[in-house]
Order: C-alpha cells, then structure tokens, then sequence
C-alpha cells in the first residue's frame, strides 16, 4: 500500500486532530513526527516552511500561509521544514522549533573560500535531476548532483525535458540510463504534455518532489504542466550557450493535485559536494567492488601490479572518464575535509613535510653515496698508476 496516499485522505487520517497543513505534504506519517517531538507548549500548531525571504519566513499552516519573523535560537530553517508554530517572547506569531529532518539535500555554499553546508531543502523524498536534451549533456554534473541526491537521504529521479526539441532525444535517453547507474529515468516534454502522468506516478500522495537543473533547463514549464496552472514565469533560452535566464529566483513549495508537493529551486550554475561519502557509495559502488579485486590492499591504482582498476581500465570495462569523474570528485570531497576540518588539514600537512623532508633526504644520501662513489674511483684508479 502506498503510505503517503492512505495517509492523507482527511477521513482517515488521525493527523487531522493536528490539523496542520495537508496540501504542503501533512500526513499520518508527519504527524507522528510531531508526537515525537513534543510542543513547546499547548497551544503550539504544525507548520511547514514554504519559502524564505529575505528577513521573514513564509509557512503552511492549518490556517493558511503565515509570513513569520526567522526563530530567534535553535535550527535556521530551510525550505521544507517541519516547525512548531507558536508565539514568541512579544506575543507575535512565529516558528519556535524546527523538527528533526528525514532527508536534506545539501551543497558547499557557491564561493571558493566557503567551506560551509548550504541547505538547498529538507524532508524531501524525491530528487528529479532534470536533464534537457537540447544541450550537450555534461557527464560529470549529472554525476556529482546525483551523488548530492543519493546523499541526500532521498530517492534519486531523472527527468529529461524538451524531448519534442531534438532528434537526439533517444540518444540522450541511452547515455543517461547508462550515465545514471541505475536511477530510473523519466523523458517528458512539457508542451505536448508527453511523460507528465509517468513523473506523476512517481510522486505518491503526501511526498515531497524538488527539481535540481540548470537554468533554462525547462523545470518552471514541467512545474506549470504538473500543476496544472501557470506558477512560474518562463524564459527563453539563448541560443549561442544554451543558457537560460533564472525565471526562478527563490526554493518555494508547490502544492500538486492529490497530496504530493513539488519544491522549485532556481537554475544551479555548480554543485560542490560537501560530505557525500554515501552517495558516493550509491554512484561508485560498481569502483568499490573492483578495488576488493586489486593486488594490494593499499593499492593507489596507478601503476602498482595486479591493479584490478588499471586492468579494467587496459580491457575496456571501466571507462576513463567514468574513472577521472572519480578521481575529480574524491579530491573535491577530501580538499573540502581539509579545509573544514583543522585537524586534518594539519595531518595532511604534516604528511606533505615529511614526504618532502623524506625525499630532502634521499636526495642528499644519493648525492653523498655518489660523492663517495667517485672518490673511491678515483683512488683505485690513483693506486694503478703508481704501480
């Protein structure tokens, strides 16, 4: 049975003595999680987080959309977020508490320098990474925003747009079911209304969707075609780059026919991992197999014998852009440790000096044992002549 849909029909579902807000994804299962984590007080209610501006809070609540001052301690909220509506020490309505997340999808913050998590949305139960195939498709961003979404605690969903704009739509559709490792692939094109009722059914009621593309990647007309209404200006795309304009400008909850909700993001230009070792696992599970198969335990799969990935990489099995997609998104991951973590940033210090001082050293015994070499050359060569 599925669990969302049974749980939000009104007639049966318990969480009505709750009466928060069902459109925005409140169900039996929600429900629990409130009673799981008790109200400040009596007369607190549900709520859901539906937007953030930029000095308030949008929320669902049992009694419509609330714009609401941030919570002054605990948990910054994300889009998506389970709350506690309550009042604060002046009286007003505002969030006091912010509930434990099931899933929260995450990237490093969008500059060099930051080493810091950006919550994109949380409580999300499926990730679609839209995929349009009027432009090249970039292996390594399908690769590493899928990471994101495995990592994320939620179910990966690919969704290939504006299928009716190209003649290498099949094509597209064969490298990204091969690109994706087994997620399920949806193709849809949003203006003849093709593939919509397939997404629809991968969407029950009382889960929560969000959208993860590129700008101009057609996520705001696949979301006016699921809801059935126009909620999200369009813009072109240019035709030089293939670029489109962000007609989407903040993450904002959509309420869908039958109990689903779809979270919108904007256009994500780059999507730097941050501490994704399990979806890492998920995308690269097949590399982890064939490292069990090498030679050495420790083996770096360079040019170490009995290499099972330098093997596969000589027959064919493993392709090298699969492997340096790899190798690009572990060195990522660890320069992220680094600079997040002080102590490891000093080990791997530590490690580089005394590589250094190690290699210093050999450097100069080499030079030494050749010194002595040449001078014990040329003291047997000083005692034949004498003779």
């Amino acid at each position: 049975m599925n669990t969302y849909a049974s749980s939000s029909n009104p007639s049966t579902n318990t969480s009505q003595e709750l009466h928060g807000p069902v459109e925005y994804g409140f169900t039996g299962r929600i429900a629990e999680l409130f009673r799981a984590n008790a109200a400040p007080d009596a007369r607190a209610t549900p709520g859901r987080v539906v937007r953030l501006d930029r000095n308030r809070v949008l929320v669902a609540s049992r009694d419509g959309l609330l714009h609401l001052p941030y919570p002054a301690r605990g948990l910054v909220p994300a889009t998506g977020d389970w709350v506690w509506l309550g009042h604060n020490n002046a009286g007003e309505p505002a969030v006091v508490e912010v509930l434990p997340r099931h899933s929260a999808l995450s990237r490093k913050r969008a500059f060099e320098a930051s080493s810091e998590e950006q919550i994109l949305g949380s409580n999300i139960d499926i990730v679609a990474v839209v995929v349009p195939v009027d432009r090249p498709l970039t292996h390594n961003r399908l690769e590493r925003t899928l990471v994101a979404a495995w990592d994320s605690g939620a179910t990966p969903l690919v969704v290939i747009t504006k299928a009716d704009l190209a003649h290498l739509a099949d094509d597209v559709v064969g490298e990204v079911i091969l690109q994706a490792a087994g997620v399920e692939v949806v193709t849809t094109s949003a203006e003849q209304g093709d593939g919509l009722d397939e997404l629809m059914r991968h969407i029950p009621g009382g889960a929560t969707l969000v959208l993860l593309g590129p700008s101009g990647a057609g996520k705001s007309t696949l979301i006016n075609a699921l809801a059935g209404r126009e909620i999200q200006q369009t813009g072109a795309v240019r035709a030089g780059d293939g670029k489109g304009k962000h007609t989407t400008t903040s993450r904002e909850l959509v309420p869908l026919a039958g109990g689903a909700v779809l979270m919108d993001t904007p256009g994500v230009r780059g999507f730097g991992l941050f501490d994704a070792d399990d979806g890492m696992d998920e995308m690269f599970g097949d590399l982890d197999e064939l490292f069990t198969q090498c030679r050495f335990a420790d083996c770096a799969h360079q040019a170490e014998p009995g290499c099972a990935v330098q093997e596969a990489l000589a027959d064919g099995s493993l392709d090298p852009r699969r492997w340096a997609s790899y190798l690009k998104l572990q060195r990522e991951l660890a320069a992220l440790t680094r600079k997040h973590d002080a102590a490891a940033r000093r080990a791997y210090q530590r490690e580089w000096h005394q590589k250094v001082m190690s290699a210093d050293r050999g450097q100069r015994a080499a030079e030494r044992y050749r010194h002595d070499q040449a001078q014990e050359r040329a003291g047997r060569g000083g005692k034949r002549r004498k003779r």
